[in-house]
Parts: C-alpha cells; structure tokens; sequence
C-alpha cells in the first residue's frame, strides 16, 4: 500500500488511467469486431466500408501507446486479408 502521499497521488492517477485505456481497448475491439461481422455475412462492401472505419481508430489507439504498433499493423493486415478473399 501507498506511504508517501506521492505514491498515494500516484496509484490515484493510475486508476484513472486504466479506467481511460480500458475504454480505448474495448472501442478498438468493437471496431474489429464490426469488420469480422463484416466478413461472416459476405458482404464485400459492408467490410470495406467497416474497415476503413476501423483502421482510423485502430491506428488513432496504436499511436496512443494501448496496443503495440506491430500489433496493431497486424490487426489491420488480417483483416484486409479476408477481406481481399471474400468473393465480389
């Protein structure tokens, strides 16, 4: 447990700070999930569109530190992947 009254600042900022990047992983996951519904249903163009969505929010979270960037240029290259063999 927090002595000092910064380590007790500290662990404060902290919460409050997972709390905020909790928030930012779940709209990233929503946002590929919306593209893998997408891609179930075989809808070519619903999926495109979805992903274009998803890659501003997937690269805006990337940038913010919440998920590696490797991670997230991982996300995006499987997801165009299945898009790409989705019939037209």
């Amino acid at each position: 447990m927090a002595n000092t009254a910064q380590a007790r600042k500290r662990a404060r900022q902290a919460l409050v700070r997972r709390a905020h990047n909790v928030s930012l992983r779940s709209t990233l996951r929503t946002a590929i999930k919306g593209v893998r519904k997408a891609i179930a249903a075989g809808d070519k163009a619903q999926a495109q569109a979805a992903f274009r969505d998803a890659q501003g929010v997937i690269d805006s979270i990337a940038s913010k530190r919440i998920v590696h960037k490797n991670a997230a240029a991982r996300s995006k290259s499987r997801l165009s992947a299945a898009i790409k063999a989705l019939p037209a």
